[in-house]
């Protein structure tokens, strides 16, 4: 499994939240299984999004399409976005 991590400072949760939800990406076309959203407790101004995949291939394309999409939009919606690709090493209940 891959995972996407997306980090990024934005201007209003709700007019973010809609640009998600229109899913530009078109996330399930794009090879995601399941995404996760996460706020900071101390900082409503902030996202963290992780994407998983199952397929490399569409996870570098995928990356590749976020790369060039927050490009358009840093300074409006977005600021400072950050895209990292992860590998799950290892995972245990406890």
């Amino acid at each position: 499994m891959l995972t996407i991590r997306i980090e990024h400072k934005i201007s209003s949760y709700d007019a973010w939240k809609k640009a998600f939800d229109n899913d530009p990406i078109n996330r399930k076309n794009s090879g995601v299984k399941h995404y996760r959203i996460f706020r900071p407790e101390d900082d409503d101004k902030y996202i963290v999004i992780d994407l998983d995949f199952e397929d490399p291939v569409q996870a570098k394309a995928t990356q590749a399409a976020l790369n060039k999409m927050f490009g358009n939009l840093e300074g409006n919606l977005i600021f400072g976005a950050q895209v990292k690709m992860l590998s799950q090493v290892e995972t245990a209940a406890l």
